[in-house]
């Protein structure tokens, strides 16, 4: 596994380490071993996919409350997406800070995102499938979110969701803590 830094601490791009031979590759796509020695603690709790038929599908910007983050490592299996994370974190030297990355099935990225960070993309081809990793349990009390064109953030998406479900589209503004 090859881990790339991003402009949020803890967030970070893993790209496989592949092995090839003439019948193509293998490759560790989780090793717990690797993600402590990279300064991420993480076990799976639960994994979840997220089924997208149609290009221009926006999930997101998801997170959950203390005291049961969500951390979580993102892949795209099929198609492509435009994957989000923002720093919600108070106190964090990137408080409001977003970065983005492409991930799909062809170049087999993921994202690690930490508890206190949204999380959502854009599907950039249709039937475009997310698997999530997940740390902690999913608790529908605290589950937050953050609106995807909110100016807090001015997030730069490839184009606006051709499809957003109404909660996703109707999170009121959110107001940076001073």
């Amino acid at each position: 596994m090859i881990f790339t830094k991003t402009g949020i601490a803890g967030v970070e791009l893993i790209e496989l380490e592949k092995f090839t031979d003439d019948r193509g590759f293998f490759a560790r796509s989780f090793c717990k071993d690797e993600l402590e020695q990279n300064g991420h603690a993480f076990e799976i709790i639960q994994a979840n996919l997220s089924f997208n038929d149609q290009s221009g599908t926006l999930r997101g910007m998801h997170y959950q409350q203390s005291p049961v983050g969500d951390p979580k490592i993102v892949r795209c299996i099929s198609g492509k997406i435009f994957d989000v994370v923002i720093d919600l974190r108070e106190g964090s030297p990137t408080y409001c800070h977003w970065v983005s990355a492409e991930l799909s099935a062809q170049n087999r990225k993921s994202f690690i995102i930490p508890s206190g960070c949204a999380h959502g993309f854009l599907t950039l081809e249709p039937d475009s499938e997310v698997m999530y990793l997940m740390g902690a349990p999913f608790v529908p009390d605290l589950a937050a979110g953050v609106r995807w064109n909110d100016p807090a953030f001015a997030i730069k998406w490839p184009s606006s969701p051709k499809k957003i479900n109404d909660r996703d589209a109707n999170y009121p503004d959110y107001e940076r803590l001073k």
